[in-house]
């Protein structure tokens, strides 16, 4: 069984920062693409940023140059560097894998159970 496991949400004053870590574990292939997206109650869940196996990135326009995602492929963890963090960037947070099982099977997307993170004003 594939299994994601936050770790790093929290409290923090508007201005602060976090880091929030995300390892893989069980069973796969390959890792094609891991992110985080958040979400509040009553809203859609909605991408924060995204980084491929090659390194690609990308960033809700909300979070540009603030956050920074990062990845360790030895370790099979993604992380997401937090800065400048604000009221409104206050959600619980949910880490995404999208992975093959197989060589050459399809591809499967597994979450994480999600970290709250909040800024106070």
């Amino acid at each position: 069984q594939v299994q994601l496991v936050e770790s790093g949400g929290g409290l923090v004053q508007a201005g602060g920062s976090l880091r929030l870590s995300c390892a893989v574990s069980g069973s796969f292939n390959s890792i094609n693409r891991m992110g985080w997206y958040r979400q509040s109650p009553g809203n859609q869940r909605e991408l924060v940023a995204v980084i491929t196996s090659g390194g690609t990135t990308n960033y809700a326009d909300s979070v540009k140059g603030r956050f920074t995602i990062s990845s360790d492929n030895a370790k099979k963890t993604v992380y997401l560097q937090m800065n400048s963090l604000k009221p409104e960037d206050t959600d619980v947070y949910y880490c995404q894998s999208l992975l093959t099982r197989s060589y050459g099977g399809p591809q499967y997307q597994y979450w994480g159970q999600g970290t709250q993170v909040t800024a106070s004003s």
